[in-house]
């Protein structure tokens, strides 16, 4: 009985599609079959060969072979791309306790300028009123109306405000 072994990580596995061969290296074994139909329709003579279109397929079929050989269970072309992140990284770092979480940067004020489409109508504004002025005599009687014991002072409160009430008590 034959038995299959099923890895506990699927996501690493590549799909085998034609024999050994995965999606990656079956495309860039293409890449030389779509080249060599360019060169032989585009340049000249078109449509015919030419002693000059050979190296260029033949350049295009050899890199695209070793692009596609595996080496430690890795595509020769997933290997330079490694490489080609690895050296284009920067090679220092420098460490700014001042990250961009609360930095404290000063700008420069720029003043703008706005261009205005229509005329401004000019409307004059009201003086503001100031607070009334009150002499002593009119807290005074304001007081003894208060104490006054033929009046009761209530207090209601409503949806965003309080109502003041001064009623005669009746006897």
């Amino acid at each position: 009985m034959r038995t299959t072994v099923i890895p506990a990580q699927i996501t690493t596995i590549e799909d085998k599609i034609a024999g050994n061969l995965s999606l990656t290296q079956i495309l860039i074994l293409m890449v030389p079959v779509f080249w060599t139909a360019i060169v032989y329709t585009l340049l000249t003579p078109a449509m015919k060969l030419a002693w000059y279109k050979f190296p260029l397929i033949l350049i295009v079929l050899f890199i695209c072979l070793t692009l596609s050989l595996r080496i430690k269970g890795k595509v020769v072309l997933n290997w330079l791309i490694v490489l080609l992140n690895f050296n284009v990284r920067p090679k220092y770092y420098l460490f700014n306790k001042n990250d961009a979480y609360q930095r404290i940067i000063d700008l420069p004020v720029v003043e703008r300028k706005q261009v205005k489409l229509f005329k401004e109508k000019v409307v004059t504004k009201e003086a503001p009123k100031t607070a009334p002025n009150f002499a002593v005599s009119d807290f005074v009687a304001f007081e003894n109306f208060i104490n006054n014991p033929n009046y009761s002072l209530s207090f209601k409160s409503k949806k965003g405000g309080v109502n003041v009430a001064f009623e005669q008590i009746k006897k």
